[in-house]
């Protein structure tokens, strides 16, 4: 995974950007309605043409159009209404900065809109332009830059912030998209250790061996078959000072899923080298809590494994025991995801923090249920649904809180261990999945788990112009920043 550098960003007060107007090669505006344009760069020009061609200007309308000069400079504009939702501003300033190749000075403005308007619309257009930073790729002389010389007009505020955001989101996204012959569990384990020297983390590995000591029989199950590099590596960010209660971050770091002796058909087994994504958000999570400086300690657990087939492979029927006693009846070797976040997340409840919060693309029934636009979220704090709600919205990273409901216990009972790893018929699997973990979370810390539906959406999502979206990241901030939400 190469090195990745964000554009460097200055923010101007001023919201004249007439005498820079030769360096840019692209300028992007949102805009309220036509007559903003007045003042902006090349305004009287874009209301001819806007009139010209007769665009519909209603909030979401995009219209590029070249600037007539030497060098052909881009604009875009786009329309928003004083009620557009986080997600709809993201989708709208993604297309305004889409950058032609060559493209190094860029312009941002939101002439004529005023207080909060003003700054969401210029942050939205600042997070799509670091979303921009390429990710790794192997296409032979496909090399993407993006600019690297950003001027926001009308806008004093730094954006630490962003900037954090964007590193936590870029390596969640990186480290998802390599092929699973480059991030295999060993390799993987080694680029988190040297994550670990850099950001001052401590790091600690436990390997298959310290789990069999420590009676992680879910997890060892799984890794069978398969054994090198795997384990659960636990990382650890402290605060000079805390001021709140310890977090802790749990992610599903499955490098690649065959299935196991319930081999996935092709269709469903091409992509699994993505199945670790939800480690690499809770990696990115804690990278970019450890830039924002948070005031609370934060234990970040990824369980990494790979999900192989072979002759000591773990079977259907099988009964095996969690690093807490509880006994698991496998029934689906596919359903591997629950039996490694199980032991980890029992160790991470150990350390009593105050909020677990665990990631994984966990569930085909999530993306049934809600498609690959929007997360699916479990509690077990049914009070926090309408908060989780509004941290999707502010974020842009929408999520849907689904039901706990005691009654659908029933459908894990089994005749020879204390609970079923999960069911045949696949009904309300996101469900079942949800309360098996929830068997694991001791001493009733407040617990978020989010099946990441939308970790992967074609075309790109909110600010992520990839299909591969780093879902999480910028949620898990808007929710941990949110003054109302204790833990």
């Amino acid at each position: 995974m190469s090195a990745f550098k964000l554009p460097r960003v200055r923010y101007r007060e001023t919201d004249d950007a007439t005498a820079d107007l030769a360096r840019y090669q692209h300028i992007a505006l949102i805009v309220a309605k036509a007559a903003d344009l007045a003042h902006a760069p090349f305004g009287t020009l874009l209301q001819k043409r806007l009139k010209a061609q007769g665009v519909a200007i209603k909030p979401g309308t995009v219209f590029l159009t070249e600037a007539p000069d030497e060098t052909g400079t881009t604009l875009a504009v786009g329309f928003i209404a004083d009620t557009l939702e986080t997600f709809a501003l993201l989708e709208l300033a993604r297309k305004l900065t889409r950058f032609r190749p060559g493209v190094t000075h860029v312009a941002l403005l939101a002439p004529g809109l005023k207080g909060a308007a003003h700054k969401e619309a210029l942050r939205a257009l600042v997070r799509c332009l670091y979303a921009q930073v390429p990710l790794p790729s192997r296409q032979t002389g496909q090399t993407r830059n993006p600019p690297m010389a950003v001027d926001v007009y009308g806008a004093s505020d730094g954006d630490r912030a962003l900037r954090a955001a964007a590193h936590g989101n870029h390596l969640a996204r990186a480290l998802s998209v390599l092929p699973a012959n480059e991030l295999g569990p060993a390799d993987y384990v080694k680029r988190v250790k040297k994550l670990a020297i850099d950001n001052g983390w401590r790091c600690r590995f436990l390997d298959e061996k310290r789990l069999a000591a420590l009676g992680a029989g879910a997890f060892l199950a799984v890794t069978r078959t398969r054994a090198a590099g795997a384990g659960i590596v636990h990382l650890r960010y402290t605060p000079r000072k805390a001021v709140r209660p310890p977090v802790a971050l749990v992610g599903k770091g499955i490098c690649f899923d065959t299935g196991g002796v319930n081999l996935k058909p092709a269709r469903h087994m091409y992509g699994m080298h993505e199945d670790m994504q939800g480690s690499a958000v809770a990696l990115g999570t804690l990278l970019a809590l450890t830039q924002s400086h948070a005031p609370f300690r934060i234990d970040c657990y990824l369980a990494i494994a790979e999900n192989a087939i072979g002759p000591l492979s773990y079977r259907p029927n099988e009964v095996v025991r969690a690093v807490d006693g509880t006994t698991i009846e496998v029934v689906h070797t596919d359903a591997e995801g629950r039996m490694v976040l199980a032991d980890t997340l029992a160790l991470a409840a150990r350390e009593r923090p105050g909020l677990i919060i665990d990631y994984a693309t966990l569930t085909g029934a999530c993306v049934y249920a809600l498609g690959t636009r929007m997360t699916g979220a479990f509690t077990n704090r049914p009070e926090l649904y309408l908060r989780l709600i509004e941290a999707g919205r502010a974020s842009g990273e929408r999520v849907w809180p689904f039901p706990l409901a005691d009654d659908y216990d029933a459908d894990l009972k089994s005749d020879i261990a204390d609970i079923k790893q999960c069911t045949l018929e696949g009904e309300a699997d996101h469900i079942l999945a949800a309360l098996f973990l929830k068997r694991f979370i001791a001493h009733d810390p407040t617990w978020i788990h989010l099946d990441l539906s939308a970790g992967r959406h074609k075309g790109g999502l909110g600010a992520i112009p990839t299909d591969t979206t780093g879902f999480g990241v910028d949620f898990t901030l808007a929710l941990l920043a949110d003054p109302a939400f204790a833990w």
